[in-house]
């Protein structure tokens, strides 16, 4: 078997996960290899709508996670060319009633205290910072550390920001993971040839479950199909991203069942994006009139703007939902050299910059830039 390529580290996946982590790996002095059975953001990084959110996130491991990505993107917003379309506009969480009022002023109480941003909205003020929303909502809150990027162009220039150090090969599914006598990583396997590294990163998304089996480790990723609803180009009707009070509940909610709520925003080229819904059905890309009906009612219930605007196209994809809803990262200690960078379900293209960091300094045996203990790969009982 011809091999291909030597290198220090090789990424399974070039959606914006394995990106980030080549990025970091490659800035820290390390030769990447970095392979994608498809093309660059051609799984859940290009049915993503581009959220880096604060306002949606429980207090614990994962907003964590996110406070630091938020300051990441910054950092990568000043060094990234313009074309990622990274906008720092905010986010608006709006309530129907005053109990939902309630309800996400204890959430943000909490979260301030963990260092996100939260401010109050009173029902007449809401359309002072979305002039079109509907007339009658209860109040809601402003989170102002909300950003937003195009996913799949974000991928690509943080590849391409790796320089020499980073190669990427497309078109090549790993069918085995090489290893040593102990079990330690040698490398991958494609049907082109063989990789070698010591190490091997598995960024491969809703799929990761399939790479830990190649090195016969379990790791439950199952994937979570959302729809998404893309209208025409617009002038700026919606300003910020903006959703319903029970979107967060959603996010939470380990239900296999469909979940749809409000969420609407505007984008620098015009279309507003138009979601979120959420379902376990496997990999199953049928389109679901059901589920667009609901996004297209809730959304033009929160913005009646948007009641005559044509949609131009829709598209699904599939968040790796892990059942603990916290991603697996760092190094998988079943498997010396196995690092695992997926299962952030929705909020991977939010969570990458921290996430790509973290296994950056894995690699180098750098100190940790946060505790991923409560993300260690490990942490779930084998099924065998």
């Amino acid at each position: 078997m011809l091999t291909r390529n030597t290198a220090d580290v090789i990424v399974v996946g070039a959606g914006v996960m394995g990106a980030a982590c080549a990025y970091y790996a490659a800035r820290s002095g390390l030769r990447v290899t970095v392979l994608d059975r498809g093309p660059v953001a051609g799984g859940t990084t290009g049915a993503g709508e581009g959220n880096l959110l604060l306002s949606d996130k429980e207090p614990g491991p994962e907003l964590e996670l996110a406070l630091l990505s938020t300051q990441l993107w910054r950092e990568l917003a000043d060094e990234l060319p313009p074309e990622i379309e990274y906008e720092s506009k905010g986010g608006l969480v709006v309530a129907s009633d005053e109990a939902g009022t309630v309800a996400l002023r204890d959430f943000a109480a909490r979260q301030r205290k963990a260092g996100v941003t939260a401010d109050e909205v009173g029902a007449d003020h809401l359309h002072d910072l979305e002039p079109h929303l509907a007339d009658g909502l209860a109040g809601g809150f402003h989170y102002p550390q909300d950003a937003q990027v195009m996913p799949a162009l974000a991928a690509a220039h943080l590849l391409r920001a790796g320089g020499n150090q980073v190669r990427l090969s497309l078109g090549e599914e790993v069918t085995a993971l090489l290893t040593g006598a102990s079990g330690e990583i040698r490398g991958v396997r494609t049907a082109a040839g063989e990789h070698r590294a010591p190490y091997v990163v598995n960024a491969a998304g809703t799929w990761g479950g399939e790479v830990a089996r190649l090195a016969g480790v379990e790791l439950p990723v199952r994937p979570r199909r959302g729809f998404v609803l893309v209208t025409e180009p617009l002038p700026r009707v919606v300003r910020r991203k903006v959703y319903a009070a029970d979107y967060v509940a959603d996010v939470a909610s380990g239900s296999a069942a469909l979940q749809s709520s409000a969420v609407v925003e505007g984008t620098p080229a015009g279309p507003v994006l138009i979601g979120a819904s959420r379902e376990r059905v496997g990999f199953d890309r049928t389109l679901s009139v059901e589920v667009l009906r609901r996004l297209a009612a809730q959304a033009t219930a929160l913005f009646p703007v948007l009641s005559g605007v044509r949609a131009m196209r829709t598209y699904a994809g599939f968040r790796p939902y892990l059942p603990d809803h916290l991603p697996a990262i760092g190094p998988d200690p079943r498997v010396p050299g196995l690092l695992h960078a997926c299962g952030h379900e929705g909020a991977g293209i939010g969570l990458a910059p921290a996430t790509g960091l973290a296994v950056a300094r894995s690699l180098t045996g750098g100190e940790p830039p946060l505790d991923i203990t409560p993300f260690r790969p490990e942490r779930f009982p084998s099924t065998a």
